[in-house]
């Protein structure tokens, strides 16, 4: 087990669209650098999975005409390989995947429910894009009073110089605890 991986009683880890559309060659919206963090993250997963923490999957999940394709690439589209999680990264038997159509992870979902029910009182978010769907996700918990831990080098933006914001944003403004 990756000993600096040790989770809180009480806490669950959140992935967050590590989907073949963000990830992998031939994806719609790929994230430069996210491959970087996979082998990191699957460290993380195994530690969570050794030490009974809850795993939830957060993925993007989209309706053909969404209206965020306004603004974004048609991505992560239901029911399509762009929208799964990447083979290196698969959920195991029992663990949550809960489907968002909007940047935070809480918006619309059954998250806060289930996070309720197992009594989580913090979770720690790996995944995509730092800047967007963990940052939205990030304070979403914070609002609701979670504690809110972030792998550095498990979370990737389009840019070194967004996350380096996003994580003094994090710092300042939900007081995370950036790991």
């Amino acid at each position: 087990m990756d000993m600096d991986v040790r989770f809180e009683a009480e806490s669950a880890l959140l992935v967050i669209d590590m989907l073949n559309d963000f990830i992998e060659d031939g994806g719609s919206l790929v994230v430069p650098g996210a491959r970087r963090i996979v082998p990191r993250l699957a460290r993380i997963l195994a530690g969570a999975r050794e030490q009974g923490i809850p795993v939830i999957y957060i993925t993007d999940s989209h309706r053909e005409d969404d209206h965020e394709f306004r603004y974004w690439p048609a991505h992560a589209v239901s029911d399509t390989w762009g929208g799964e999680v990447i083979d290196a990264l698969k959920p195991a038997p029992g663990e949550y995947i809960i489907p968002k159509r909007r940047y935070s992870a809480f918006f619309g979902t059954d998250l806060d429910t289930y996070l309720r029910e197992m009594e989580v009182r913090r979770i720690y978010l790996t995944g995509v894009l730092t800047n967007i769907c963990v940052y939205a996700t990030a304070l979403d918990a914070a609002m609701r009073n979670y504690g809110v831990s972030v792998f550095r080098d498990a979370v990737a933006s389009l840019s070194e110089e967004t996350d380096r914001f996003i994580f003094q944003q994090l710092e300042d403004v939900v007081h995370a605890e950036l790991l």
